[in-house]
């Protein structure tokens, strides 16, 4: 089709997210005849973007019909220099493209980018936080039906509670790891869970033979994002390959469950008196199962897997008795009769083939595969639907929605009791449990922090890979793993400053962004330490020399006073020798910062990598004034917004314009080379020039300037004052923040940090994170009033997280679901 000048729709009321009644083919021709053929017609169109012969959706011409939507709902398009559509006439055309997407691209790939957290700001945030123009219309809100894929942290602390006693939570010592804590990552950065490390009392071998011989279980469940928030239902599957692997695991995890150890070990190996054995722990047994000593101990739960193993013979009892319990472990639920009697039917003729062990281990291993112990549904298929077509969850799709808001382990008794009772059907119910849970420091909430870790992305440092050269010149160590070990420490010790954070739960956002307080390690010293200038570092060395060369004369005049008096004797250590180790211990690249304050416990795994392992063991120090402010400003956070040579001011310019301003970027074109030049003589600032091109600017101006205040650090995150030995320019500027009073040049990021902290917008853009992340789906108008509820409630309470949790929980969009045949079909 041909697109040329129409009259626009007349004003009309319109209810966002309606079914798109009109023809769209002549909606958008009218639409882009009246707004965008002007700059983007068949002559000389703007960016090389002719729409005049666009034609209907296509599979073709689909990639510029998406750029079209995105920049018409960024509303970059039309330009603010030219007359604007109304705003309802922007939301119709928008959402029509959504609409033709979708089905045009069915069976295609399919349509998704408005479901993209990524994408989750290009709704306007006025028209969620302001007032609506005339002629919206909202409707009442809910979230489609749907069944969530575990997450890779949810599915395996399911599974290490079948197999690991993990110690009770300890007011006294609350940052230690604790029963229905996440099971966090190991010093490599790796998600697995062990088998019996609680029980070793020796091994032979080094650190990495004792890793080896350790049987360990990685995390199945893939995840395919890296950054930003992960758990939205409409991400991931449970592929064949994983389905393998987990039945693998499977068996692994219920022959433990049965004979602990010792279906890993031999019997010889299971001993409180590892010298009785000495005889058999002989050779190099580095790397192997039979290099472990097991103290006699249990220490594993015992259940119903381990009664129906232990003696001979088989009663439907028991079997019953483990099925059951295997079901409610995988699924947090008590299986329906009729999931009972299936379950015991597959062991019961599996038994009747190979056996009781082995028939027992692989038809028990199926209920690992059970749609409800790797997906949860709330696919509300009981429930009257009221006028707008809404269910509310109910009983255990509505208690299990409740627990996996905050939990990773199966709902405690109360919760249990509540819903078995019928107690988990109404608002007021859903407001009892989460105000329970929230006020109770031992029920532990792990989904809460791995919200902020999702929210502002400090815990990939770690995986960040390093050229050595480049790591080198930052000051930090580059022995080894060392910096990749300090990094997985650094998130940990992040993570424990937000919990300490989140415990006052006042100003919970502000004091994140501003707080003075580190939790620090000994290695910390060094990444909150400043890296000195080119003329310090000489004069450092120089005072060392001479130190030395002072030091070695006193020595040497020392020793020979002692010759005299000890004759025939031999004399101590040279001097040389021990000056020249004092020299090697001293960093001249860095002034160390001075972290002292009160011992604290950050949480990490239990020892399971011998001398490698994770250490709790932190101070709660004042980062060094001036030159930090909050979270932003540490390693951890520095260090995952960076790459392997340098500081990534666009990806930190874009997180602050996403996280903090609601801002939205659209995708980089694939024509455009997204790469700075290489040139080592020049500063990052100075290679960034490429983004300023007219091409690029329109999008790297919304970034750049936000992202280049943090230069005042390098990339493993130390404060600078130099870089190529030059005054670092840490200047920036927010833009078009849609808050006038926020937009304004800075000096560098502690100043910006500041204005943001004190914006209400910015408090706003993080209760929109909090509802993506917890309703598992991106916001739309008819979410403003749980949104504004949600933000009136954290103000209220004065900056509380709890508040707004127990407001977003209690809300219609977490409440209510409403369902399409598909999930209808999926329900039956």
């Amino acid at each position: 089709m041909s697109f040329f000048s129409a009259s626009t729709a007349n004003a009309e009321t319109y209810t966002p997210g309606q079914k798109f009644d009109k023809d769209f083919e002549t909606y958008a021709q009218s639409f882009l005849g009246d707004h965008c053929v002007d700059c983007h017609g068949d002559s000389d169109p703007e960016g090389n973007l002719s729409l005049h012969d666009l034609g209907p959706i296509d599979e073709v011409n689909a990639a510029t019909w998406r750029s079209v939507w995105a920049q018409v709902t960024l509303r970059e398009m039309p330009p603010k220099d030219m007359t604007q559509p109304e705003v309802i006439e922007r939301l119709q055309f928008t959402d029509g493209i959504v609409s033709e997407m979708t089905r045009v691209m069915q069976d295609k790939g399919g349509f998704f980018d408005h479901l993209d957290p990524n994408k989750g700001n290009f709704l306007d945030h006025d028209l969620l936080f302001g007032p609506l123009p005339d002629g919206i219309k909202l409707a009442p809100t809910s979230s489609p039906a749907r069944i969530w894929r575990l997450t890779p942290q949810e599915h395996i602390t399911r599974l290490n509670e079948l197999i690991n006693h993990e110690p009770a939570f300890d007011p006294s010592k609350p940052g230690l790891r604790s029963h229905g804590d996440v099971v966090p990552t190991n010093h490599g950065g790796e998600l697995k869970l062990y088998f019996g490390v609680d029980r070793i009392i020796k091994w032979q071998g080094g650190t990495v033979a004792y890793a080896t011989a350790v049987k360990s279980v990685p995390a199945v469940l893939s995840s395919a994002r890296d950054h930003g928030l992960e758990n939205y239902p409409n991400f991931y599957s449970v592929n064949s390959a994983e389905a393998t692997q987990i039945l693998g695991v499977a068996n692994d995890i219920i022959r433990y469950m049965a004979e602990g150890p010792l279906s890993i070990a031999e019997p010889y190996q299971i001993t409180d008196d590892p010298n009785s054995i000495a005889d058999k722990m002989k050779g190099d047994l580095r790397g192997l199962p039979t290099s472990l000593v097991y103290g006699t101990k249990i220490e594993r739960p015992l259940t119903p897997v381990y009664d129906l193993m232990k003696d001979d013979g088989v009663t439907d009892e028991r079997l019953r008795a483990a099925v059951d319990f295997l079901f409610e472990s995988l699924t947090f639920r008590p299986p329906t009769n009729k999931e009972s009697n299936q379950y015991l039917t597959i062991v019961k003729r599996s038994i009747e083939k190979l056996g009781k062990q082995d028939g027992a281990v692989l038809g028990l291993s199926a209920i690992f595969l059970d749609r409800d112990a790797l997906f949860r549904p709330e696919l509300a298929s009981t429930g009257k639907a009221d006028r707008n077509g809404r269910v509310m969850l109910r009983d255990w799709e509505l208690g299990l929605a409740v627990n996996h808001a905050l939990r990773y382990i199966k709902p405690d008794d109360e919760l249990r009791g509540a819903i078995l009772d019928g107690r988990m059907r109404t608002r007021s119910d859903v407001e009892r449990e989460v105000e329970r849970m929230l006020a109770d420091d031992s029920i532990r909430k792990p989904r809460v922090l791995r919200f902020f870790r999702e929210f502002f992305d400090y815990d990939l440092g770690g995986y960040i890979c390093k050229d050595n050269k480049a790591l080198a010149e930052t000051g930090v160590s580059t022995r080894g793993t060392a910096h990749y070990s300090s990094m997985f420490d650094a998130t940990a010790s992040t993570d424990r400053l937000i919990e300490m954070i989140l415990q006052d739960d006042k100003d919970v956002l502000k004091q994140l962004l501003t707080t003075d307080k580190v939790v620090a390690t000994e290695t910390d010293k060094v990444y909150f330490g400043r890296k000195r200038t080119e003329k310090e570092i000489a004069d450092s060395v120089a005072a060392a020399k001479k130190a030395a060369a002072d030091a070695a004369k006193l020595e040497a005049a020392e020793l020979e006073a002692w010759k005299l008096a000890n004759p025939g004797k031999k004399p101590p250590k040279p001097a040389k020798e021990a000056a020249k180790a004092r020299r090697d211990n001293i960093n001249h690249e860095v002034e160390e910062a001075d972290l002292s304050g009160p011992n604290i416990y950050a949480r990490v795994g239990r020892r399971s990598f011998g001398a490698g392992s994770m250490k709790p063991e932190r101070i709660l120090a004042t980062a060094p004034e001036g030159q930090r402010l909050g979270l932003l400003t540490h390693p951890s956070w520095l260090v995952s917004h960076s790459d392997a040579m340098d500081n990534h001011a666009i990806r930190r310019g874009r997180w602050v314009r996403e996280r903090l301003l609601g801002g939205g970027i659209p995708d980089v074109p694939i024509t455009v080379d997204a790469m700075l030049p290489d040139e080592p003589k020049n500063t990052l600032r100075q290679r960034m020039r490429v983004t300023t091109e007219t091409y690029c600017w329109t999008c790297h101006e919304k970034m750049d300037p936000l992202g280049l205040p943090f230069e005042m650090f390098n990339h493993a995150g130390l404060y600078r004052e130099t870089e190529l030995n030059k005054p670092v320019d840490s200047t920036g500027e927010i833009i078009d923040s849609g808050d006038p009073g926020l937009d304004g040049k800075v000096d560098n990021a502690i100043e910006m940090i500041q204005r943001l902290a004190d914006s209400e917008r910015v408090e706003q853009v993080f209760v929109r994170h909090a509802f993506r992340f917890w309703m598992g789906r991106n916001e739309t108008i008819n979410d403003a009033p749980v949104l504004q509820a949600a933000h009136r409630a954290y103000k209220d309470d004065g900056g509380s997280m709890k508040a707004m949790l127990v407001s977003l929980l209690t809300s219609d969009a977490f409440l209510y679901r409403t369902r399409s045949e598909t999930t209808l079909a999926a329900a039956n």
